[in-house]
């Protein structure tokens, strides 16, 4: 799919990852990314997908959700359970209602017990966060500090904390039809199959062409992976907010 030379003739839409894409894990957009968007919208509708719930990615990308609903066509959160269109709000998908309250709590006791056993440099609080869609275990905690974040990330990537707990859930828990997704620095999001950041798709296909999605957890295992490789998107891997836009750089030229 040729990107060069694109107009906003609302045949191509570029959908983009929040944390790690426009901004840096957990860090609000920077003034000089949030203006290189905007003019980037000036040629192609641009639309964000989060696994977060609707008021972190507020958080990241502005001032109010008035202020986000300005800047992009579309704003999904968690992965799409909670989705905007302009102003116009898509009907919220429920996790509990889905899933069933029996089912989640056998799913929340095992993380709970599992995590109770791990020792780790520091544990702060808000281990498992509820979603419309999904939920967010954190053996860190998310309510630790940006140090810490950082700390338990590097940490991670020597020991495969969250890796291998998801290894766990996912024997323990095979009959469930469930996904077991790491993103961020210090989580991983359960969800149903299919309820990963293609469910924003339905919203989507059918009036754009083109969509070229920009995240950059697109490995195996990552929660860019499966919209990455989706057969009705073209994939683009970044390794940051600076990537992002030295990619779109050369795509809008």
């Amino acid at each position: 799919m040729e990107m060069n030379g694109v107009t906003a003739d609302g045949k191509k839409l570029f959908l983009f990852d929040v944390d790690g894409t426009l901004t840096l894990p957990r860090q609000k957009i920077s003034p000089e990314m949030r203006a290189f968007m905007q003019e980037v919208r000036k040629k192609v509708p641009i639309a964000v997908v989060g696994g977060s719930d609707i008021a972190k990615i507020v958080e990241q990308l502005g001032d109010s959700l008035e202020d986000v609903l300005s800047q992009y066509d579309y704003v999904f959160s968690e992965n799409g359970m909670l989705g905007y269109h302009g102003s116009k709000q898509y009907p919220v998908t429920n996790l509990g209602t889905y899933f069933g309250e029996d089912k989640l709590q056998k799913v929340v006791n095992f993380c709970l017990k599992y995590m109770s056993g791990l020792e780790l440099p520091v544990k702060c609080g808000n281990f498992i966060e509820r979603r419309n869609g999904m939920l967010n275990i954190s053996p860190v905690g998310r309510s630790c500090s940006q140090k810490q974040r950082e700390e338990f990330n590097e940490y991670d990537k020597v020991h495969g904390i969250r890796a291998k707990m998801v290894e766990a859930l996912e024997k323990e828990f095979a009959d469930y039809g469930l996904r077991f997704v790491i993103g961020g620095q210090i989580s991983f999001d359960v969800f149903p199959v299919g309820w990963d950041k293609t469910y924003c798709l339905q919203y989507l296909v059918d009036d754009f062409k083109e969509i070229h999605f920009f995240g950059d957890k697109t490995s195996p295992g990552g929660n860019d992976y499966d919209i990455f490789i989706d057969e009705r998107v073209a994939g683009h891997t970044v390794c940051g907010p600076d990537d992002t836009k030295a990619q779109l750089t050369e795509y809008i030229k």
